[in-house]
């Protein structure tokens, strides 16, 4: 029985080495998309609720146009991102070269 070559058996190394790194940069991304959706819901919603006064004791509350607002600028934030090198949490886990 022969032993492979070295060079099969680093091929194979790096082969499953390759599909780990892109198993974790895909992890990466899904977290970022996540905390970005919470981020800019939060940020932006917040803002929104201030200016139109609908903050309530536990945060904010919504309805109507000043929710259309919201889904817009959420929208515009990721598009925004796309296009400036990626989001805050794409930069922060380095998932977006600039």
């Amino acid at each position: 029985m022969s032993t492979p070559f070295p060079t099969t058996r680093l091929l194979v190394k790096l082969e499953i080495g390759a599909t780990q790194k892109r198993g974790t940069e895909m992890f990466k991304k899904i977290i970022a998309a996540i905390l970005d959706l919470i981020t800019s819901f939060g940020g932006f919603g917040y803002l929104i609720a201030k200016f139109t006064g609908n903050t309530t004791e536990g945060g904010f509350q919504l309805n109507g146009m000043p929710a259309i607002v919201l889904f817009v600028l959420v929208i515009g934030y990721f598009v925004a991102g796309k296009y400036l090198g990626g989001t805050i949490w794409q930069r922060i886990l380095g998932t977006k070269k600039s």
